[in-house]
């Protein structure tokens, strides 16, 4: 059976070890001089081991103790950064984040459990419309940061990446060949008249297969090969593939993806949380870390994109 170490023990250890002695140690921790030497006692019983000497009126620690303490003080602050995180209110609290459909995969997925696991006390709030609404929330003080597509960035916004649009369907599918080529955008899709309007300039007929403004019945209809859309390259959604035969259609330009800080939110978290958006989004192409811990992944983050709405 596993046995355990007794931190208060370790503790007490470091504290005779650092001091020089009982009575200055039983000062530092504020116990009495008994407590300390029972807790050093208990320890060296436990172990078999002893871990002091005492030489001109001063405890030493003998080779034993010398070891014990290398392990002590790696455990005593592991503990107390734990204990430090799990209770520092720095590190707890909410975080309103707005991001546009089209871009929430593959990289906000990933950003929100890296950030969970890194601080799981603060919760991060998600919601997902188009640019056009989330700006104006954004202006209204509804969110602390949003990710916006547009075709440059508005007062305040960061330019992230510039992304080309491209013409997306299923895959090995032929629903692009056929005319009048069906198009599946919902009504308020920044996408939409960019795409109508490519059409129009290069003589190719086309018609709406979907109306209203559900994405879910928008996306299923171009992974049932019965339409297709256009999304930013790079961020597509599971079931939608670049079209290889893109070249017979027109080319629908590029977009770039805006960052909006609210600048209300300060400290580490926000930092983090702003580092991870401008890694996963921006043209640098770079791996996700965690910034002040372990938590994090490696994988390659494919420039966390899409939509603009």
């Amino acid at each position: 059976m596993a046995r355990n170490l007794d931190l208060t023990a370790l503790r007490a250890l470091v504290a005779v070890a650092d001091s020089g002695g009982v009575t200055r140690a039983a000062g530092l921790l504020n116990l009495t001089q008994s407590a300390v030497s029972m807790q050093i006692k208990r320890l060296e019983e436990g172990l078999g081991r002893t871990f002091f000497t005492r030489a001109q009126r001063k405890l030493t620690l003998t080779p034993e103790g010398e070891q014990l303490m290398g392990y002590a003080r790696r455990m005593l602050e592991l503990n107390d950064e734990a204990l430090a995180r799990l209770t520092d209110t720095a590190f707890e609290g909410e975080i309103r984040i707005g991001v546009p459909h089209d871009i929430v995969y593959p990289q906000i997925p990933r950003i929100l459990k890296a950030m969970a696991a890194e601080y799981p006390r603060v919760k991060i709030n998600l919601v997902s419309c188009f640019t056009s609404k989330l700006k104006e929330e954004f202006a209204r003080g509804d969110y602390d940061v949003i990710l916006t597509t547009e075709m440059a960035p508005g007062e305040g916004g960061e330019r992230l990446a510039t992304r080309k649009l491209v013409w997306v369907g299923a895959p090995e599918g032929t629903a692009w060949q056929q005319r009048p080529v069906r198009l599946a955008f919902v009504e308020a899709c920044f996408f939409r008249p960019i795409a109508q309007a490519a059409l129009n300039g290069a003589g190719i007929r086309w018609e709406m297969a979907v109306g209203g403004n559900s994405e879910q019945v928008a996306e299923a209809t171009v992974t049932a090969d019965l339409s297709i859309a256009a999304r930013m390259e790079g961020a597509l959604p599971p079931g939608m593939v670049v079209i290889d035969g893109a070249n017979a259609l027109p080319g629908l330009g590029s977009l770039d993806i805006c960052l909006y800080d609210a600048g209300v939110q300060k400290g580490q978290v926000m930092d983090n949380l702003l580092t991870q958006l401008r890694l996963a989004y921006g043209d640098s192409q770079c791996c996700l870390r965690v910034i002040s811990g372990e938590a994090g992944f490696d994988d390659d983050l494919p420039g966390r994109l899409t939509a603009a709405q």
